[in-house]
């Protein structure tokens, strides 16, 4: 649960929250911004978004468990449409406890407006959650700058490639935004039209035709990879940031606001993936046993339905050696009859 949450609502808060707040020039406006947008995301969409990870990951369980069954000696490929309708059934079927979502939602509050690092060992893993975050996204960035701009000289030597004419433009006006940040590292996430007017007066002069469409696209992953860089030598900066944080130092050359906002949301993780396992060993793996017996019922007693998922030869020879049973019974019957009139 843990990490199918961070995966689900990781891009959200980087995007929404982290980076909206990283554009304040002081710490209390980061905070109270981060508190602001946490709050208006907890008491919404982020219980909402909870249950239908549980209710997701409990499914893919379900399914992967049957899955793994195919290993297994007793596997017989006859049931698999059997199987693969009562999955389907079974998941139209289930719905998450209405409750849970406001369960949700007052732990999940209450844990987002705890500031307060309690040890220096939760420090530290926050600190590599934070690392890790910003190294992935950092990575997947720049795979995506790639794709815009082309191949680098390296790798065109290697692989014998070359980049297109519209890998050239993309290439130049990365050079250009590059240089805008290198002068201002403070900039904000925005690019002003002043400075898209600049760009590209700068490209013509290099004649290079651009549309402030490309500008646009280029800046998104050059600024995020410049943002991405910088938080990442940030959580490196408040490794040993603990005492100070602690003692409640306002140190200015290092600021760790963020490491605390990564610790808020670890928490986050940590207590709303417990609660939905709870609500799985309580309640949602015994109302989906229930039902999945209920849908077995049902086809079971739909014999059209029953026959167009049982299929295969070997069911056709028992389906015959059934009729010949019948037969043979009812001549023994027959014979019996015979028998006893004579």
């Amino acid at each position: 649960f843990y990490k199918r949450l961070w995966e689900k609502t990781g891009s959200f808060i980087i995007e929404n929250v982290y980076l909206p707040a990283a554009q304040a020039r002081d710490m209390g406006t980061f905070n109270t911004t981060v508190d602001i947008k946490l709050r208006q995301w907890a008491e919404v969409q982020l219980p909402k978004k909870c249950v239908e990870i549980g209710w997701d990951t409990l499914h893919e369980e379900f399914t992967q468990l049957l899955e793994s069954h195919k290993k297994s000696k007793d596997y017989d490929e006859v049931f698999d449409n059997l199987k693969a309708a009562v999955v389907q059934m079974s998941k139209l079927k289930h719905h998450w406890e209405s409750k849970a979502e406001d369960s949700l939602r007052v732990i999940q509050l209450n844990t987002l407006e705890d500031r307060s690092v309690h040890d220096k060992e939760q420090w530290d893993k926050a600190v590599r959650f934070m690392e890790e975050t910003m190294k992935e996204r950092l990575t997947q960035t720049e795979k995506e700058l790639e794709n815009l701009t082309g191949p680098g000289v390296l790798k065109q030597w290697l692989t014998w490639s070359r980049r297109s004419e519209e890998h050239a433009r993309v290439w130049a006006v990365r050079n250009e935004l590059e240089k805008m940040l290198s002068a201002d590292p403070e900039h904000k996430a925005h690019l002003a039209a002043d400075e898209l007017t600049t760009v590209r007066r700068n490209l013509m002069n290099q004649n290079v035709e651009v549309d402030g469409e490309m500008i646009r696209e280029t800046w998104y992953y050059v600024y995020r990879r410049h943002f991405y860089k910088k938080a990442f030598q940030q959580a490196m900066d408040c490794k040993k940031g603990f005492y100070y944080y602690q003692k409640g130092f306002q140190d200015q050359e290092v600021n760790c606001n963020a490491v605390v906002l990564f610790w808020r949301l670890q928490r986050m993780l940590q207590v709303t993936g417990n609660a939905l396992r709870q609500q799985v060993v309580n309640n949602e793996a015994r109302r989906l046993e229930r039902i999945v017996k209920e849908v077995l019922d049902e086809i079971g007693d739909n014999k059209a339905l029953l026959e167009s998922l049982l299929t295969g030869r070997r069911v056709q020879l028992a389906e015959e050696l059934k009729k010949v049973r019948q037969i043979q019974d009812k001549l023994e019957e027959f014979i019996q009859a015979l028998n006893k009139e004579k």
